[in-house]
């Protein structure tokens, strides 16, 4: 029509074909792009944490339990807390945070490496691998972990310190007669020790 023949229209045309890339089906002209290599995650092995064997004593747990595993009065101040008062009615208590206390009459006591516990303690086990400032009675075994650090009265029946581990003040093994707590009445309804 213009002056152009048919022939030379289309000789331009595959010109312009041989430069762009064949089209995918369905796309539109000038979507396709090169597609990305996908990017593989990096690569972390678990490194199995060594564990001293020592005499006695079992070795710690890193993970929490679920629930349903026993420990109906277990309390856990996590990192970044702070709590102070007495705490009546726990079976088992897990300090990572900060700790102002008094704690009568619990089963196990356990701070951990970030943990700071300052007050009376009277408990069966205590394992401590943060700091510990003030009263321990740990009528059945007191473990010190490596890095762990108590001060203060401490007494205990049995006593296991890791390479490590610090213990400062007055220290006092419990003899027959004082390792076993003497028998209390039981806890009233309003949550408090008789």
């Amino acid at each position: 029509m213009f002056g152009k023949k048919k022939s030379e229209s289309v000789a331009n045309e595959n010109k312009n074909d041989i430069a762009a890339p064949p089209l995918k089906p369905f796309s539109r002209k000038g979507s396709h792009a090169a597609s990305k290599p996908p990017t593989a995650t990096t690569y972390q092995p678990e490194v199995p944490r060594r564990v001293p064997d020592i005499a006695g004593v079992s070795p710690r747990r890193m993970e929490r339990p679920m629930g349903g595993d026993g420990d109906g009065k277990r309390l856990v101040v996590g990192r970044d807390i702070r709590l102070s008062g007495e705490i009546t009615a726990c079976d088992k208590l897990v300090v990572e945070g900060h700790v102002e206390v008094s704690l009568p009459g619990a089963r196990v006591i356990e701070v951990s490496q970030s943990g700071y516990f300052k007050g009376t303690a009277d408990v069966e086990e205590a394992d401590i691998s943060g700091r510990f400032e003030g009263e321990l009675i740990a009528r059945d075994r007191l473990v010190v972990r490596a890095g762990g650090r108590i001060s203060g009265t401490i007494r205990y029946g049995r006593i296991v310190i890791e390479s490590g581990g610090e213990i400062a003040g007055d220290m006092q093994t419990l003899d027959g007669s004082e390792t076993k707590r003497p028998e209390s009445s039981p806890p009233s309804g309003d949550g408090t020790a008789a």
